[in-house]
């Protein structure tokens, strides 16, 4: 495939598989169509021979190309597979292009020290567990580090110590660098409430207050989760206009490790 690739990648051989498309033809005639001298012709048809994209037939003085349909149907196959992932993925795409315009307009209002305090977030999800296995994925770290992290980021550390002044810590990491937040859980109730502030080290800082709450309903648990940012640096603009899609996929991931590890549990 790689071979094929390279082959078709040149203009050139790409107008002449096209030609050869419709019928056979000389080397002669394909010079001629394509404007080439014919020594350039007769290379590029060498190399599409190599690959097995065109078979040559020796008639007298002349020489006849033809297209092999077997190896470009598996080229093409190869493409339907690649095209079907793209389909299947376009809503990450969507998600990306919805950042970027959120990056743009906060790179905007980011005149100012402090420029996005006071702004608020909240999500709610109907997870279909009880509130005691919702708050394992809280609080305990292995647990913790199995959802925690958008697409893209693997999580390094990962601690909510359900106290009073108990310890909060998360650091992602990415391909390009390392991101650690740092704070305390402000109030907890077990199975029920969770307080804590987590602030973002280096440049880019600003202080998330996380206000979680847990309740029992009849198809499980009914999972609200409030943030206000606080300490906002001007260069912490393009994490604030990620919160709203991160958190959504988030949630996403801990709805999906739930039940993932619920199926996993009744086998």
């Amino acid at each position: 495939m790689n071979e094929i690739a390279a082959a078709l990648g040149d203009g050139a051989r790409w107008r002449i598989v096209e030609l050869l498309a419709g019928r056979p033809r000389s080397v002669g005639e394909l010079a001629e169509l394509t404007g080439l001298r014919q020594p350039q012709t007769t290379k590029h048809l060498q190399a599409l021979a190599k690959v097995g994209v065109v078979s040559v037939t020796p008639l007298g003085q002349r020489r006849v190309y033809a297209i092999d349909a077997v190896p470009l149907r598996a080229f093409a196959d190869r493409l339907e597979i690649i095209l079907g992932k793209v389909e299947a993925h376009a809503g990450e795409r969507d998600v990306l292009e919805r950042y970027r315009a959120a990056v743009e307009t906060e790179t905007a209002a980011a005149d100012r020290e402090q420029w996005a305090d006071g702004r608020e977030f909240s999500f709610e999800r109907l997870v279909p567990a009880p509130p005691d296995v919702v708050w394992r994925y809280w609080v305990e770290p292995e647990k913790l580090a199995g959802w925690w992290a958008p697409s893209s980021f693997s999580v390094v550390e990962v601690v909510l110590d359900p106290v009073p002044c108990g310890a909060a810590v998360v650091e992602f990491r990415d391909a390009e660098a390392s991101y650690r937040s740092e704070g305390h859980v402000q109030a907890a109730t077990e199975n029920e409430r969770l307080v804590f502030d987590l602030a973002v080290l280096g440049e880019a800082s600003f202080t998330t207050e996380y206000d979680l709450e847990l309740d029992e309903v009849a198809e499980g648990t009914h999972l609200r989760l409030g943030l206000r940012i606080t300490d906002t640096t001007v260069e912490a603009a393009p994490h604030i206009a990620g919160i709203a899609t991160g958190w959504g996929q988030v949630l996403d991931n801990l709805m999906d490790t739930i039940k993932t590890d619920s199926q996993g549990a009744e086998k």
